[in-house]
C-alpha cells in the first residue's frame, strides 16, 4: 500500500511538472497556443474513445488467457517461438503504441518474458502490416524488404540485450534500492 502511494505521488509530481512546462512553453511561444490546445484536445479524444475499449478487452483477457498459456507461449522456456509469436503479435495491431502499455503489462503480468515484450512492443511501432503495404507502394519493395529485414533482427537483438542486462542487474542487486528491482 505505501509503495502504491509514493508511486501515485510520483506520477502527480510528473504530471504537474509536465503541466508547468507545457504552461512555459505557452508563456514563451504564445503564436503556438492554439496549436498546442488543439493537439493535446484531440490526443485526448482519441485516448477517451480507444482507451475504454482497451481496459475491457484487457479485463476479457486477465479473465480467460490462463497464465500458463502466456508462459507457455511467451515465457522463459518460450525460446525462438515466442520471440516470432511477439513480432507477429506486435505486427498485426493498427493503433497508437500508448494502446501498446496495457497490453505488455498484462503480459508481464502474466508470465511474459521481458524480451519478448520488448520485441512486441518495438514491433508494435516498427512493423505494422499496413504500414509495410504503404511503404512497399511508395519505396519500393527492395526498400520495404531491407528496412523490414534490419527492424526484425535489431528489435530481437535489442529485446534479447535488454532482458541480459536486466537480469545482470538484478543478480547484482543494481536497482533495488530505487524499487526498480525484482519484486
Amino acid at each position: 500500500m505505501k509503495k502504491e502511494k509514493k508511486g501515485m505521488k510520483r506520477d502527480l509530481i510528473i504530471l504537474s511538472l509536465m503541466l508547468v512546462a507545457t504552461l512555459v512553453l505557452v508563456i514563451v511561444f504564445p503564436e503556438n497556443e492554439g496549436a498546442v490546445v488543439n493537439t493535446s484536445l484531440d490526443f485526448l479524444v482519441e485516448m477517451m474513445m480507444i482507451l475504454p475499449a482497451v481496459m475491457v478487452l484487457l479485463g476479457l483477457f486477465a479473465v480467460w488467457v490462463p497464465k500458463e498459456i502466456i508462459g507457455k507461449y511467451l515465457g522463459h522456456t518460450s525460446g525462438v517461438r515466442g520471440i516470432l509469436l511477439s513480432l507477429l503479435l506486435g505486427a498485426l495491431p493498427t493503433g497508437p503504441l500508448y494502446i501498446a502499455f496495457p497490453m505488455a503489462s498484462a503480459l508481464l503480468a502474466k508470465g511474459a518474458k521481458r524480451s519478448n515484450i520488448i520485441i512486441f512492443l518495438s514491433a508494435w511501432a516498427c512493423i505494422k502490416i499496413p504500414q509495410e503495404m504503404v511503404e512497399l507502394q511508395f519505396l519500393g519493395l527492395e526498400f520495404m524488404l531491407t528496412r523490414l529485414f534490419l527492424t526484425i533482427i535489431f528489435v530481437v537483438i535489442m529485446g534479447i540485450s535488454i532482458q541480459k542486462i536486466i537480469e545482470w542487474s538484478e543478480k547484482r542487486g543494481i536497482g533495488e534500492a530505487a524499487g526498480h528491482g525484482p519484486k
